[in-house]
């Protein structure tokens, strides 16, 4: 059977991808229907004509209004064009208030009758993309409290540092171990164990409330806390009302030689972070500091400024 215009017409309507074909200056020369479509669910008048739209200039004025998305499509579009890339795909997020999306482009060329066009098609992604960032997220949670763990307090503390530096702000970092942890599990049993890292889980994130406070799961019965733009003295304020929180939870360890609940120690240090300053050297001075409280009895905080 031979194919007809209108065949292949019909064809390209029922695919979901948005495409367009356009010529070597950017005109529009033919769009689907799913183009269209996405056009009027984007506040794009029905009436709208799309041939002899130019598509670049489109790009290229998104990319004036400061729509970076906009100028690299039209970097990306006119390499194919000038044959300096053979293709160009692009991924890229569109949001709606609705919702969150992803598309991507891909650019490929074909010749017809000595002429040459471009089709430009845009797929949704968005599923693939909410699923990339649902796992992502998981590997970032520790699986019993929810809590950042070990991995995103490193990544977040290398970004957090820099901040500082650039900014000059001083920033606080506290080692938080739950005394005589042991104790509880072997006593109380695991599942004991668990709900009592719950607890202070849940806890230490409502003393973590600003934008660039973080506190995170940092190895089995320990924590970490960090309270940016703060002061040693402002730190301890908020650590000493967390430890005597923790107290008032009043959860059970009867055979920790601390007392019949839970209590924990605490390690902070503080720094004005400097660009020849190893961000290493602010975890280790709260290392100490939890390591002398563990000496001497427990159930207390010990705290040094490394900049004096």
């Amino acid at each position: 059977m031979s194919i007809s215009a209108d065949f292949l017409t019909s064809v390209l309507d029922t695919l979901t991808d948005h495409i367009a074909v356009i010529d070597l200056e950017g005109r529009i020369h033919y769009v689907n229907q799913s183009w269209i479509q996405f056009g009027i669910e984007n506040n794009v008048p029905p009436s709208k004509e799309w041939i002899g739209t130019n598509y670049l200039h489109t790009c290229t004025l998104a990319a004036d209004r400061g729509d970076s998305l906009g100028g690299e499509a039209e970097e990306g579009i006119s390499a194919v064009i000038n044959r300096t890339k053979d293709r160009f795909y692009y991924e890229y997020p569109c949001h709606s208030p609705q919702e969150k999306r992803w598309f991507l482009m891909r650019v490929t060329p074909f010749d017809l009758n000595s002429e040459r066009y471009i089709v430009i098609s845009h797929s949704i992604t968005t599923e693939r993309k909410l699923a990339e960032e649902q796992v992502l997220q998981l590997s970032r949670l520790d699986s019993l409290t929810g809590m950042a763990n070990r991995r995103y307090f490193d990544e977040w503390f290398i970004k957090e540092w820099r901040r500082c530096t650039r900014e000059q702000t001083p920033i606080s970092l506290a080692i938080i171990d739950i005394d005589h942890f042991k104790c509880l599990n072997d006593n109380s049993g695991h599942s004991a164990g668990d709900e009592c890292l719950k607890a202070i889980s849940d806890l230490l994130r409502s003393f973590t409330k600003r934008p660039n406070d973080i506190c995170a799961r940092y190895g089995g019965d320990e924590f970490v806390l960090v309270y940016s733009n703060s002061s040693l003295d402002d730190s301890l304020v908020l650590i000493l009302k967390l430890m005597d929180s923790i107290r008032k939870l009043e959860i059970p360890n009867p055979s920790a030689p601390t007392g019949p609940n839970v209590t924990v120690s605490v390690g902070l240090s503080n720094i004005y972070p400097e660009m020849e300053s190893n961000r290493d050297d602010l975890i280790r001075s709260a290392d100490r500091q939890l390591y002398k409280v563990k000496n001497s009895g427990r159930d207390s905080i010990e705290f040094e400024t490394l900049n004096d």
